[in-house]
């Protein structure tokens, strides 16, 4: 008898089972024939004939008898009779099955009342009508539901549609109750009906609002291409609310920023024009919705071009310039927008802010620069809370909502001038936005959302380090701005300040002449600073008395060297020039100043008193102490000085009187001095000198040569002593100066007092060679 194996078909005897002919052939092997007698094995899995095992076989099944066969629709008739055991499954090398079935009987004695089963019938046939009366068949299965005569008919036709496992179909075919078996089938049944009930009615329901989504899309569309219209038509009655609205579509805010604008929007909708209120929330508003949120490309610099800016711009600063060339390399290899923060450092006039115009211009960037000299409020730096009326974003914020991108080259100057007070320290506040690994989340506290900052490249300026905190000078990268020397401020006022000054006071070239002679004079005797700020005051007063001239109808106007006196109407600045005779005790220092080096006299007296040592010249701590070492120091080289020192009153002084000194580097100037004071040895004024002393007499390193070194070779100085240890440091001093000037590096006090002939009564302190 042949065996035919299926999986997930629902047997049940006393019903038809319509199968492809071709199904029939690969699961026996065999084409079907007429009256042909089967038995019908269930599969506990799906496999094909050639994987069957024993094993895949339910020990249930049913026999049956082909009972038509249609060849043109490929399709047979299986007549489903009783069920059977099946045993001793026997499979074969072509994969054939064969097994012992013998008939299954159903529970003896049990019968089914035939007016309740007609009664139940009737009812799944309605429920199954209802099932397919939204279907493609709803016409069609009306009359094929209602040929069938059993639940067992019904729930053979439903066996494609059903939801049920195998094991769910295979437990109603080992049911011997032909009752439970009933029973098993309508809950069966019905379950699937529910089923599909509740998956249209999802279906639906999901339908449902997905035709709402698209129908309010369809709308807000319609509204906006409506709106779009007036608002073209009369572009002058656009509202605020929907400025805003088309504002916040299209300017890349991030997440946070346009949860915060939306929630803000909605306020200002609530509120209303007369609301006190209003204007915060417009204000708010416009800011963020005009600020640059979307980051810009980075844009490969040519090194060459960005160099050829500078130098344009700028005469010398070779290693400022060599700098920011090594920076803008770095930032193309790394294909970013900055690099380090860069700290300027220098005296006024030296180019530090201008050079950053400079920089954002061989970049292709906005510019844009923040003072914050005398600033001492921390929400100048992280902007206001909106908790009240005049509420505004921080200096920083501000800045880039000005330049209109998110990547300007923002100078952020004088850095180095920020104070405390009881509002808070804006140092401390710079700390988050001069943090690359901080500032790409930069929170303002009146826009109280994150800001990213890294694609900002910060340009600091300041005139000193001693007042920048730690922590702040600590993110930055130091660049030292030196002082000029007299001929690099020639070349300065020749190409940039005297064709500037021309036309800011509308001269003509061929009206204007100043001699070579007179721009030497001004540099050497009417400018004495680091920079060229007094320089370009001198030209540009210069300018305003040639026009002066040229309108009261002289053709042209040429300034002589002798000149100067009457046109600048000023004395010169002789009081820096060394003086040619020297006087013991009596000599010249150098100093560095916020604006530069200078020379600095250090006088001293002795007259007839008890030992008491007078120090002039408001002098700091550290300046006071130096002249009390100086002191201890000669006594110890002069023992036979001694006894005339403690008779003696010594009075020291630094003049000019009204300007305030200290530092250590005064240590060694103070110690010659006195060496001069008290041996009556006179030392020529174009000597000078710096470095830290100690009670040892040895000579320390300080700090600000490059600057100190030009103040000495535009004030007259023909011969320095420098601590041995800053020797390295005349690497950053300008070869001009150090062409004019003998710098002799010294390790010992004694060998500078041994160098300027004065002589040395102790020799446990002269320098061992």
């Amino acid at each position: 008898m042949t065996v035919l194996p299926l999986y997930n078909v629902m047997l049940i005897p006393e019903t038809n089972l319509y199968l492809q002919t071709q199904a029939f052939t690969q699961m026996t092997g065999k084409e079907p024939e007429n009256q042909e007698r089967l038995i019908i094995a269930a599969l506990k899995s799906a496999k094909k004939r050639e994987e069957i095992t024993e094993d895949d076989i339910y020990p249930i099944g049913v026999s049956g008898i082909v009972t038509e066969i249609n060849s043109e629709q490929g399709y047979i008739v299986i007549r489903t009779k009783k069920r059977a055991d099946i045993t001793d499954i026997t499979i074969f090398a072509d994969h054939t099955i064969n097994v012992t079935a013998t008939r299954r009987e159903d529970t003896p004695g049990e019968d089914v009342n035939p007016d309740d089963e007609r009664a139940r019938l009737d009812k799944v046939k309605q429920a199954m009508i209802g099932y397919f009366s939204n279907s493609q068949y709803g016409n069609l299965s009306r009359g094929y539901i209602a040929q069938f005569n059993s639940m067992s008919e019904i729930a053979a036709a439903m066996s494609p549609w059903l939801f049920n496992s195998a094991e769910d179909r295979y437990r109603i075919l080992e049911e011997d109750s032909k009752a439970k078996r009933l029973d098993m089938m309508e809950k069966m049944i019905y379950e699937n009906i529910e089923m599909t009930n509740i998956g249209n009615e999802a279906a639906n329901a999901q339908e449902a609002d997905y035709q709402k989504i698209y129908r309010e899309s369809a709308l807000k569309k319609q509204i906006d291409y409506l709106q779009k219209e007036l608002d073209d038509m009369h572009p002058e009655n656009v509202s605020d609310i929907r400025k805003f609205e088309i504002a916040l579509k299209d300017n890349g805010m991030n997440e946070d920023a346009k949860k915060e604008a939306e929630k803000v929007l909605g306020r200002l909708k609530q509120e209303g024009k007369n609301s006190p209120e209003y204007g915060m929330l417009y204000d708010y508003l416009d800011f963020v919705t005009t600020l640059s949120w979307k980051k810009e490309e980075p844009k490969h610099i040519d090194l060459k071009e960005a160099r050829a800016v500078l130098d344009e711009d700028h005469y010398g600063l070779k290693k400022v310039k060599d700098r920011i060339i090594q920076q803008i390399a770095v930032m193309n290899l790394k294909n970013q927008q900055a690099g380090s923060i860069l700290l300027f450092v220098g005296a006024p006039g030296t180019g530090k802010t201008s050079i950053g115009k400079s920089i954002a211009r061989a970049l292709g960037r906005k510019y844009v620069r923040v003072a914050l000299g005398g600033v001492r409020d921390e929400a100048e730096i992280r902007g206001h809370r909106r908790t009240y009326v005049g509420a505004m974003p921080g200096r920083i914020m501000d800045a880039i909502h000005k330049s209109g991108v998110s990547n300007p080259v923002m100078v952020l100057d004088e850095i180095d001038k920020l104070s405390e007070s009881y509002n808070g320290d804006p140092a401390s506040a710079l700390l988050e936005v001069l943090d690359p690994e901080q500032n790409n989340s930069f929170t303002d506290h009146y826009m109280n959302v994150p800001y990213d900052l890294s694609d900002v490249l910060f340009i600091c300026t300041a005139n000193t380090l001693d007042t920048i905190p730690a922590p702040l000078l600590n993110r930055m990268e130091v660049i030292q701005f030196q002082g000029y020397t007299p001929i690099e401020k020639e070349h300065i006022a020749r190409d940039h300040l005297i064709p500037k000054a021309f036309e800011k006071a509308g001269i003509p070239k061929d009206k204007l002449s100043i001699d070579d002679d007179a721009i030497e004079t001004i540099i050497s005797d009417y400018t004495m600073e680091g920079g060229v700020r007094g320089l370009k005051k001198r030209i540009d007063t210069l300018c305003r008395i040639a026009a002066v001239k040229i309108e009261s109808g002289e053709s042209s106007v040429t300034v002589h060297k002798d000149e100067l006196r009457d046109y600048l109407d000023m004395h010169p600045l002789h009081q820096d020039k060394v003086k040619e005779e020297g006087r013991p005790g009596i000599i010249t220092g150098l100093a560095w100043t916020q604006v530069g080096g200078t020379i600095l006299y250090i006088e001293s007296l002795m007259t007839k008193g008890t030992g008491k040592l007078t120090i002039t010249g408001q002098l700091g701590d550290v300046m006071k102490e130096s002249a009390t070492i100086a002191l201890s120091l000669v006594k110890a080289m002069y023992p036979s000085k001694i006894k005339l020192l403690e008779k003696s009153d010594i009075h020291i002084h630094v003049p000019d009187g009204s300007t305030p000194k200290d530092g250590p580097s005064a240590g060694i100037t103070l110690t010659t001095a006195l060496a001069s004071l008290v041996t009556g040895t006179a030392v020529t004024p174009q000597v000078a000198m710096t470095g830290e002393v100690s009670l040892n007499g040895s000579v320390n390193p300080i700090g600000g040569l490059p600057e100190k070194l030009m103040a000495a070779q535009r004030s007259g100085v023909k011969h320095v002593f420098i601590p041995e240890e800053n020797m390295e440091d005349l690497r950053d001093v300008a070869q001009e100066v150090k062409d004019n000037l003998e710098i002799t590096p010294v390790k010992q006090v004694t060998d500078v007092l041994n160098a300027l002939n004065i002589p040395v009564e102790n020799p446990s302190l002269q320098n061992n060679k």
